[in-house]
């Protein structure tokens, strides 16, 4: 999962896989977690809470961007699944985000 956007940059994002804290994002972070293959949920708590669901499959990499929003009172974020040649190329502009786990 990625956030590779300078708006709303001084927001943290708190993001959780699998209903666990995973950390938060900041501008130009990236998560990387190895899955078991199967049912698997990214959310991302900010000013909304959104959730995307995936099925993964072994030996396959799946790539989450976690757009920023304009919010009410801060940030909003949205998350959408990327193809594969835009998720590397937007992870190379972004550096590596300290995950709880």
């Amino acid at each position: 999962m990625y956030r590779n956007e300078s708006f709303g940059g001084a927001i943290p994002m708190t993001v959780a896989l699998d209903g666990k804290v995973a950390g938060q994002t900041g501008p130009q972070t990236f998560f990387l977690w190895e899955v078991d293959p199967g049912p698997h949920e990214v959310s991302s708590l900010a000013e909304n809470a959104v959730t995307l669901k995936l099925n993964t499959e072994a030996g396959k990499s799946y790539f989450i961007w976690q757009e920023v929003k304009m919010g009410l009172w801060m940030a909003r974020s949205q998350l959408q699944q990327v193809d594969e040649e835009t998720g590397r190329k937007s992870v190379a502009e972004c550096k590596r985000a300290q995950s709880n786990f």
